[in-house]
């Protein structure tokens, strides 16, 4: 039976939303989980475009025999190469509403890659 108030995570999300706009050059990465996959956007609010997206339904993710959280971090290297090649370095992180914990943690490790001896990641900064 569907509630006639917002989730909790549709609050919270709603919540972040108020404090982040994403740029061209600093794009908001923006999470979407469902109960068996997990789908990335980096989106510029301010031209309302997508930049780049990434989900575990793509071909280099979906055929392996993982654990969800591990494909969380596939999708998280995956979407940061993408974004490398469009030449984002930066991005705004968008949990959605989810806690950071998880998957959704286990993403954001897979993007900011590991970390160099200076104290930057490998892969994308936020």
């Amino acid at each position: 039976m569907a509630s006639k108030q917002m989730t909790r995570r549709q609050r919270i999300h709603r919540r972040i939303r108020k404090k982040l706009k994403g740029t061209a050059e600093r794009p908001r990465m923006t999470v979407y989980r469902s109960n068996s996959h997990i789908y990335v956007q980096l989106i510029d609010d301010i031209a309302g475009t997508t930049l780049v997206s990434a989900s575990s339904k793509e071909d280099g993710i979906d055929g392996q025999n993982v654990n969800k959280s591990e494909t969380a971090r596939l999708v998280g290297g995956l979407v940061a190469k993408k974004a490398i090649e469009k030449g984002i370095n930066t991005v705004i992180f968008d949990r959605g509403g989810y806690l950071y914990h998880g998957r959704i943690k286990a993403l954001a490790e897979g993007a900011r890659g590991a970390q160099k001896e200076d104290g930057s990641n490998e892969l994308l900064q936020f």
